[in-house]
């Protein structure tokens, strides 16, 4: 299983488009919780976990790979999504895992490198990153997937 992970909380987001435009490809399950992880606190990572934690640890141990989209905020990663990588920094799950970062704004380069840091700490196998250009365009998953263009950059990713 696929399992993808978007860092971007808006209700019309490439990021967001971009990774359910990856599920019409490849079976890919996207992890619609983020929002609703609690505030990271170490006195917290303990059994029992909060639910929605138990939940992303377990299918992060189910997953074949991890698909990662996030916007840059003040040249960094979106808040959301650090938050839900802290949750996963001492779980048995996480180690090893195959990471492809997708990256929707070929300008947004500080919070791809930041991501790539972080998860390289977090001992992630990091794959690949893809620059997807949806900067400036207003596409749904459907609209990236019929494009020709961004359709083959999303199925080179999902075949590696």
């Amino acid at each position: 299983m696929i399992l993808a992970l978007c860092g971007s909380l808006r209700a019309v987001s490439s990021n967001r488009a971009a990774l359910e435009a990856c599920a019409l490809l490849a079976p890919v399950t996207i992890f619609d919780g983020i929002d609703k992880l609690p505030h990271f606190n170490p006195d917290l990572d303990r059994d029992p976990l909060p639910e929605k934690v138990t939940e992303l640890r377990r299918l992060i141990g189910e997953c074949d790979r991890l698909l990662i989209s996030s916007p840059e905020y003040a040249h960094g990663m979106a808040g959301s999504l650090k938050n839900a990588l802290d949750w996963l920094v001492s779980s048995v799950e996480f180690p090893e895992t195959k990471v492809t970062l997708i990256n929707t704004s070929p300008r947004a380069t500080h919070a791809l490198a930041q991501l790539c840091k972080v998860l390289t700490t977090m001992s992630a196998e990091m794959t690949e990153t893809v620059t997807l250009p949806l900067l400036g365009k207003s596409l749904d998953a459907g609209g990236i997937v019929a494009d020709p263009e961004l359709s083959a950059i999303l199925s080179a990713a999902l075949k590696g």
